[in-house]
Protein backbone atom coordinates (compact mmCIF):
# COMPACT_ATOMS: atom_id res chain seq x y z
CA UNK A 1 0.00 0.00 0.00
CA UNK A 2 1.20 3.58 -0.93
CA UNK A 3 2.04 5.64 1.75
CA UNK A 4 1.22 9.03 -0.24
CA UNK A 5 -1.98 10.88 0.10
CA UNK A 6 -2.90 13.72 -2.20
CA UNK A 7 -3.80 16.76 -0.97
CA UNK A 8 -6.41 19.52 -2.63
CA UNK A 9 -6.62 23.26 -2.14
CA UNK A 10 -9.39 25.07 -1.33
CA UNK A 11 -10.60 28.79 -2.11
CA UNK A 12 -8.10 31.19 -0.98
CA UNK A 13 -5.56 29.61 -3.18
CA UNK A 14 -6.59 31.09 -6.69
CA UNK A 15 -4.49 33.53 -8.26
CA UNK A 16 -4.77 34.73 -11.80
CA UNK A 17 -2.38 33.11 -14.04
CA UNK A 18 -3.15 29.79 -12.63
CA UNK A 19 -2.49 27.08 -14.71
CA UNK A 20 -1.71 28.75 -18.13
CA UNK A 21 1.84 27.34 -17.69
CA UNK A 22 0.57 23.88 -17.40
CA UNK A 23 -1.81 24.43 -20.56
CA UNK A 24 0.98 26.04 -22.36
CA UNK A 25 2.86 22.44 -21.79
CA UNK A 26 1.00 19.93 -21.98
CA UNK A 27 -2.26 18.99 -24.20
CA UNK A 28 -3.55 16.72 -21.33
CA UNK A 29 -3.90 20.14 -19.15
CA UNK A 30 -5.60 22.17 -22.04
CA UNK A 31 -7.68 19.68 -22.64
CA UNK A 32 -8.89 19.83 -18.41
CA UNK A 33 -9.41 23.28 -18.91
CA UNK A 34 -11.49 22.81 -22.27
CA UNK A 35 -13.71 20.70 -20.34
CA UNK A 36 -14.08 22.83 -17.88
CA UNK A 37 -15.03 25.59 -20.17
CA UNK A 38 -17.74 23.75 -22.25
CA UNK A 39 -19.06 21.97 -19.17
CA UNK A 40 -19.80 25.35 -17.51
CA UNK A 41 -20.78 27.07 -21.06
CA UNK A 42 -18.35 30.10 -21.00
CA UNK A 43 -14.25 30.28 -20.80
CA UNK A 44 -13.40 30.31 -17.79
CA UNK A 45 -9.89 30.03 -18.38
CA UNK A 46 -9.23 32.99 -19.84
CA UNK A 47 -10.63 34.20 -16.60
CA UNK A 48 -8.08 31.94 -15.14
CA UNK A 49 -4.95 33.13 -17.06
CA UNK A 50 -5.96 36.49 -17.90
CA UNK A 51 -8.20 37.44 -14.90
CA UNK A 52 -9.44 40.14 -14.01
CA UNK A 53 -8.59 39.02 -10.30
CA UNK A 54 -12.15 40.13 -8.98
CA UNK A 55 -14.03 38.02 -11.58
CA UNK A 56 -11.89 34.92 -10.40
CA UNK A 57 -12.21 35.49 -6.73
CA UNK A 58 -15.80 35.39 -7.20
CA UNK A 59 -16.82 32.33 -5.33
CA UNK A 60 -18.79 30.83 -8.65
CA UNK A 61 -15.59 31.10 -10.26
CA UNK A 62 -12.65 30.46 -7.90
CA UNK A 63 -14.48 26.80 -7.16
CA UNK A 64 -14.29 25.68 -10.69
CA UNK A 65 -11.23 27.11 -11.16
CA UNK A 66 -9.22 25.59 -8.22
CA UNK A 67 -10.69 22.14 -9.05
CA UNK A 68 -9.46 22.33 -12.99
CA UNK A 69 -6.41 23.74 -12.17
CA UNK A 70 -5.81 20.24 -9.39
CA UNK A 71 -7.47 17.81 -11.91
CA UNK A 72 -4.95 19.70 -14.93
CA UNK A 73 -2.50 18.66 -13.06
CA UNK A 74 -3.23 14.97 -12.08
CA UNK A 75 -4.18 14.35 -15.66
CA UNK A 76 -0.51 15.16 -16.63
CA UNK A 77 0.74 13.25 -14.28
CA UNK A 78 -1.43 10.55 -15.32
CA UNK A 79 -0.44 10.68 -18.63
CA UNK A 80 3.30 9.72 -17.59
CA UNK A 81 2.59 7.16 -15.61
CA UNK A 82 1.14 8.08 -12.21
CA UNK A 83 -1.78 5.25 -11.55
CA UNK A 84 -3.74 7.26 -8.43
CA UNK A 85 -4.87 3.72 -7.04
CA UNK A 86 -1.33 2.46 -7.39
CA UNK A 87 0.37 5.28 -6.08
CA UNK A 88 -1.77 7.04 -3.19
CA UNK A 89 -3.48 5.15 -0.13
CA UNK A 90 -5.83 8.34 0.26
CA UNK A 91 -7.22 11.62 -1.18
CA UNK A 92 -8.29 14.55 0.61
CA UNK A 93 -9.13 18.22 -0.28
CA UNK A 94 -9.71 21.12 1.87
CA UNK A 95 -13.52 22.15 1.34
CA UNK A 96 -14.35 22.67 -2.10
CA UNK A 97 -10.82 20.47 -2.27
CA UNK A 98 -12.84 18.11 -1.35
CA UNK A 99 -15.12 17.48 -4.58
CA UNK A 100 -11.43 17.81 -6.77
CA UNK A 101 -10.31 14.99 -4.47
CA UNK A 102 -13.11 13.21 -5.56
CA UNK A 103 -13.04 13.83 -8.95
CA UNK A 104 -9.22 12.50 -9.12
CA UNK A 105 -10.42 9.37 -7.50
CA UNK A 106 -13.00 9.01 -9.77
CA UNK A 107 -16.12 9.34 -7.98
CA UNK A 108 -17.26 12.27 -10.38
CA UNK A 109 -16.73 13.05 -13.77
CA UNK A 110 -14.51 16.30 -14.91
CA UNK A 111 -18.11 17.86 -16.33
CA UNK A 112 -20.01 17.07 -13.54
CA UNK A 113 -17.86 18.67 -10.72
CA UNK A 114 -17.36 21.74 -12.90
CA UNK A 115 -20.98 22.15 -12.23
CA UNK A 116 -21.54 20.92 -9.31
CA UNK A 117 -18.88 23.35 -7.74
CA UNK A 118 -20.77 26.37 -10.03
CA UNK A 119 -23.81 25.65 -8.25
CA UNK A 120 -21.92 25.52 -4.84
CA UNK A 121 -20.49 28.63 -5.36
CA UNK A 122 -23.21 30.45 -6.42
CA UNK A 123 -25.80 28.38 -4.01
CA UNK A 124 -23.42 30.31 -1.17
CA UNK A 125 -22.76 33.40 -2.33
CA UNK A 126 -27.15 33.27 -2.26
CA UNK A 127 -27.32 32.20 1.26
CA UNK A 128 -26.72 35.35 3.12
CA UNK A 129 -27.07 38.94 1.55
CA UNK A 130 -23.74 40.41 1.02
CA UNK A 131 -21.90 42.60 4.00
CA UNK A 132 -24.60 40.08 6.43
CA UNK A 133 -22.17 37.73 7.17
CA UNK A 134 -18.18 37.31 7.82
CA UNK A 135 -15.40 35.01 8.62
CA UNK A 136 -12.34 35.26 10.49
CA UNK A 137 -9.19 33.70 11.49
CA UNK A 138 -8.03 33.32 14.96
CA UNK A 139 -4.24 33.36 15.05
CA UNK A 140 -2.83 31.88 18.16
CA UNK A 141 -5.63 29.67 19.78
CA UNK A 142 -6.22 26.16 20.41
CA UNK A 143 -9.56 25.08 19.15
CA UNK A 144 -11.51 25.13 22.25
CA UNK A 145 -10.63 28.43 23.12
CA UNK A 146 -11.90 29.30 20.05
CA UNK A 147 -15.08 27.60 20.28
CA UNK A 148 -15.38 29.46 23.73
CA UNK A 149 -14.55 32.62 21.78
CA UNK A 150 -17.46 31.88 19.27
CA UNK A 151 -19.67 30.94 21.53
CA UNK A 152 -19.62 33.71 23.88
CA UNK A 153 -19.70 36.32 20.53
CA UNK A 154 -22.73 34.65 19.48
CA UNK A 155 -25.07 36.91 21.84
CA UNK A 156 -28.23 34.88 19.86
CA UNK A 157 -26.42 35.74 16.89
CA UNK A 158 -24.61 32.99 14.80
CA UNK A 159 -20.72 32.74 15.32
CA UNK A 160 -19.15 29.34 14.67
CA UNK A 161 -15.84 27.03 14.09
CA UNK A 162 -15.78 26.89 10.49
CA UNK A 163 -11.93 25.80 9.90
CA UNK A 164 -9.48 24.14 11.83
CA UNK A 165 -6.38 24.43 10.00
CA UNK A 166 -3.55 24.12 11.89
CA UNK A 167 -2.13 24.29 15.54
CA UNK A 168 -3.31 27.83 16.34
CA UNK A 169 -4.96 28.46 12.87
CA UNK A 170 -9.02 28.57 13.53
CA UNK A 171 -11.41 30.39 11.40
CA UNK A 172 -14.84 31.65 13.12
CA UNK A 173 -18.07 32.40 10.59
CA UNK A 174 -21.13 34.01 11.36
CA UNK A 175 -23.17 36.79 11.46
CA UNK A 176 -20.68 40.07 10.65
CA UNK A 177 -21.41 41.88 14.18
CA UNK A 178 -20.60 38.68 15.62
CA UNK A 179 -17.48 38.09 14.27
CA UNK A 180 -16.73 41.65 14.93
CA UNK A 181 -17.59 40.50 18.57
CA UNK A 182 -15.25 37.61 18.21
CA UNK A 183 -12.45 39.71 17.21
CA UNK A 184 -12.28 41.48 20.26
CA UNK A 185 -12.68 38.42 22.67
CA UNK A 186 -10.57 36.63 20.79
CA UNK A 187 -7.96 39.12 21.52
CA UNK A 188 -8.60 39.49 25.13
CA UNK A 189 -8.05 35.68 25.14
CA UNK A 190 -4.47 35.64 24.55
CA UNK A 191 -4.83 35.30 20.58
CA UNK A 192 -1.54 36.36 18.69
CA UNK A 193 -3.79 38.13 15.70
CA UNK A 194 -7.30 38.28 14.89
CA UNK A 195 -8.54 39.22 11.71
CA UNK A 196 -11.57 39.39 8.95
CA UNK A 197 -10.73 37.01 5.92
CA UNK A 198 -11.83 38.68 2.47
CA UNK A 199 -14.52 36.27 1.45
CA UNK A 200 -17.46 37.41 0.53
CA UNK A 201 -20.04 34.76 2.66
CA UNK A 202 -19.96 32.95 6.54
CA UNK A 203 -18.81 29.80 4.67
CA UNK A 204 -19.32 26.25 6.73
CA UNK A 205 -21.67 27.81 9.75
CA UNK A 206 -25.23 27.15 10.08
CA UNK A 207 -26.28 30.26 7.89
CA UNK A 208 -25.42 28.18 4.90
CA UNK A 209 -28.23 25.75 5.80
CA UNK A 210 -30.16 27.25 1.71
CA UNK A 211 -26.53 26.64 0.11
CA UNK A 212 -26.69 22.88 1.87
CA UNK A 213 -29.92 22.11 0.60
CA UNK A 214 -29.54 23.17 -2.62
CA UNK A 215 -26.63 20.81 -2.96
CA UNK A 216 -28.61 17.84 -1.57
CA UNK A 217 -30.40 18.59 -4.63
CA UNK A 218 -27.50 18.93 -7.22
CA UNK A 219 -26.28 15.86 -5.77
CA UNK A 220 -29.17 13.75 -5.94
CA UNK A 221 -28.74 14.27 -9.69
CA UNK A 222 -25.10 13.22 -10.77
CA UNK A 223 -23.52 9.72 -10.88
CA UNK A 224 -21.13 8.67 -8.62
CA UNK A 225 -18.95 5.77 -8.22
CA UNK A 226 -16.89 4.62 -5.29
CA UNK A 227 -13.51 6.31 -5.06
CA UNK A 228 -10.65 4.28 -6.31
CA UNK A 229 -8.71 5.39 -2.83
CA UNK A 230 -10.61 6.65 0.17
CA UNK A 231 -10.99 10.05 0.57
CA UNK A 232 -10.56 11.59 4.79
CA UNK A 233 -13.47 13.24 4.61
CA UNK A 234 -13.86 17.08 5.96
CA UNK A 235 -16.74 16.55 8.71
CA UNK A 236 -15.26 13.10 9.68
CA UNK A 237 -11.62 13.21 9.60
CA UNK A 238 -12.10 9.76 8.76
CA UNK A 239 -11.98 8.04 5.48
CA UNK A 240 -15.21 7.15 3.67
CA UNK A 241 -15.86 4.99 0.41
CA UNK A 242 -19.35 4.52 0.10
CA UNK A 243 -21.15 6.78 -2.56
CA UNK A 244 -24.21 7.20 -0.46
CA UNK A 245 -22.15 8.22 2.71
CA UNK A 246 -19.97 10.71 0.51
CA UNK A 247 -23.49 12.63 -0.79
CA UNK A 248 -24.29 12.93 2.70
CA UNK A 249 -20.94 14.13 4.06
CA UNK A 250 -20.73 16.86 1.18
CA UNK A 251 -24.11 18.59 2.20
CA UNK A 252 -23.30 18.25 5.79
CA UNK A 253 -19.69 19.92 4.61
CA UNK A 254 -21.48 22.96 3.81
CA UNK A 255 -22.59 23.93 7.29
CA UNK A 256 -20.19 21.61 8.71
CA UNK A 257 -16.63 21.83 10.06
CA UNK A 258 -13.77 21.52 7.78
CA UNK A 259 -11.56 19.69 10.46
CA UNK A 260 -8.35 19.68 8.41
CA UNK A 261 -5.98 19.54 11.59
CA UNK A 262 -7.59 16.10 12.24
CA UNK A 263 -7.80 15.13 9.03
CA UNK A 264 -4.06 15.34 8.32
CA UNK A 265 -3.24 13.84 12.03
CA UNK A 266 -5.25 11.08 10.92
CA UNK A 267 -3.46 10.22 7.94
CA UNK A 268 0.43 10.30 9.44
CA UNK A 269 -1.02 8.32 12.06
CA UNK A 270 -3.85 5.74 11.87
CA UNK A 271 -3.57 6.16 8.11
CA UNK A 272 0.48 5.44 8.02
CA UNK A 273 1.17 8.15 5.17
CA UNK A 274 4.57 9.96 5.33
CA UNK A 275 4.27 11.96 2.23
CA UNK A 276 1.42 14.38 1.56
CA UNK A 277 1.40 15.72 -2.20
CA UNK A 278 -0.79 18.97 -2.70
CA UNK A 279 -2.22 19.36 -6.60
CA UNK A 280 -2.86 22.58 -7.65
CA UNK A 281 -2.59 26.27 -7.84
CA UNK A 282 -0.32 27.32 -4.51
CA UNK A 283 1.18 25.81 -1.41
CA UNK A 284 -1.37 26.28 1.57
CA UNK A 285 -2.14 23.33 2.26
CA UNK A 286 1.73 22.09 2.18
CA UNK A 287 2.36 24.71 4.70
CA UNK A 288 -0.42 23.65 6.76
CA UNK A 289 1.11 19.93 7.17
CA UNK A 290 4.64 21.15 8.16
CA UNK A 291 3.00 22.55 11.08
CA UNK A 292 0.28 19.98 12.07
CA UNK A 293 2.47 16.64 11.54
CA UNK A 294 6.06 17.94 10.63
CA UNK A 295 7.82 14.65 10.07
CA UNK A 296 5.30 13.73 6.92
CA UNK A 297 7.14 15.07 3.82
CA UNK A 298 4.78 17.94 2.55
CA UNK A 299 5.26 18.70 -1.18
CA UNK A 300 3.18 21.44 -3.80
CA UNK A 301 2.73 20.18 -7.20
CA UNK A 302 1.35 22.99 -8.86
CA UNK A 303 3.61 23.81 -12.54
CA UNK A 304 5.51 22.32 -15.25
CA UNK A 305 9.00 22.45 -12.72
CA UNK A 306 7.31 20.28 -10.39
CA UNK A 307 6.14 17.71 -12.75
CA UNK A 308 9.61 15.24 -13.44
CA UNK A 309 10.79 15.35 -10.04
CA UNK A 310 7.79 14.02 -8.71
CA UNK A 311 6.86 11.81 -11.67
CA UNK A 312 10.34 10.03 -10.57
CA UNK A 313 9.50 9.80 -7.20
CA UNK A 314 6.38 8.50 -7.32
CA UNK A 315 6.89 6.01 -10.08
CA UNK A 316 10.51 4.31 -9.17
Amino acid sequence: MSSTAFTFPGQGSQAVGMGKELADAYPEARAVFDEVDAALGEKLSSTMFEGPEDVLRLTENAQPALMASSIAVLRVLQSRGLDLATHASYVAGHSLGEYSALCAAGTFSLSDTARLLRTRGQAMQKAVPVGHGAMAALLGLDLETARAVAEEAAQGDVCQVANDNAPGQVVVSGGHAAIERALEIAKGRGAKRALMLPVSAPFHCSLMQPAAEAMAAALGEVEMQAPVVPLVANVLAAPITDPAEIRQRLVEQVTGVVRWTESVTWLAGEGGVSQLVELGTGKVLSGLAKRIAPDVAAISVGLPADVDGIIAQLTA
